[in-house]
C-alpha cells in the first residue's frame, strides 16, 4: 500500500475520480477546479493505492482555533467500493494521524454524515470517538 500527498496532475485526476464516489454533485472537470482552488487556500490531498491504482482519499486542512488548538480537519475521506475492507482506509487514518502529529497538531477531527453508519464504526476501531453534533443553515439565500 502506497500513501501519498497528491502532487501531479495525473494523482489529481486519480484523486478526484475517487471523490466523486461521495461528491455526487461535481463533474470531474468541476471538482477538479474546485480542489484546485481550495489547495489555494491549504487544503491538501493524500491518496492510498492499491495495486497501483487510487484506492482511497482524504482531502485535509490544517487550523487552530480556542477550542481544539493546532488541528488537522479531514474534509473530505472516501474509499472506493472495491477496495473497502483492504486496508486502505486504515492507511490513509495512520498517515493522517502521524502527518498531525510531525505538524504539531493536537487533534484530528473529521465530520461525518448521519446516514454513514458504516463510516462511523470505521472510525471508532481507528480510535476516533463522536464528539458531538454539527449543525449548519444550508441555504442562507432563503
Amino acid at each position: 500500500m502506497k500513501v501519498s500527498l497528491v502532487e501531479t496532475t495525473e494523482s489529481l485526476q486519480g484523486a478526484a475520480k475517487i471523490l466523486l464516489h461521495l461528491r455526487l454533485h461535481y463533474s470531474l472537470e468541476t471538482l477538479i477546479t474546485q480542489i484546485e482552488k481550495q489547495q489555494t487556500q491549504g487544503y491538501q490531498l493524500v491518496m492510498a493505492e492499491l495495486d497501483g491504482k487510487p484506492a482511497c482519499v482524504a482531502g485535509f486542512i490544517y487550523g487552530e482555533n480556542l477550542a481544539w488548538g493546532k488541528f488537522l480537519y479531514v474534509d473530505d475521506l472516501v474509499t472506493a467500493e472495491d477496495c473497502r475492507s483492504k486496508g486502505a482506509g486504515k492507511a490513509i487514518i495512520d498517515w493522517l494521524k502521524q502527518h498531525a502529529q510531525e505538524a504539531g497538531c493536537k487533534e484530528l477531527h473529521l465530520d461525518s454524515g448521519v446516514q454513514r453508519k458504516d463510516a462511523h464504526r470505521f472510525y471508532e476501531r481507528e480510535g476516533m470517538i463522536a464528539t458531538g453534533l454539527h449543525f449548519a443553515v444550508t441555504d442562507l439565500s432563503a
